[in-house]
């Protein structure tokens, strides 16, 4: 298996998104934006706030069972 690098300009260059929560040092792995025009922004799992319901359930549950 062969990897294809891109060599358009650009395409190599790293970004560092961190948490937007306040006070949180963690990496923001999850972006949202609702369109093109707004910029990106970058929190962690435990503050994205665009989680389903039950992924919001899944993760208090692991949550209490680290704090029983």
């Amino acid at each position: 298996m062969s990897i294809n690098h891109s060599t358009a300009r650009g395409s190599t260059v790293h970004f560092e998104h961190y948490c937007e929560e306040a006070g949180c040092k963690k990496w923001g792995g999850f972006g949202h934006s609702p369109s093109k025009a707004i910029p990106v922004r970058w929190w962690c799992w435990e503050h994205f706030p665009y989680k389903s319901y039950e992924q919001e359930m899944a993760l208090r549950r692991k949550a209490a069972e680290r704090n029983e």
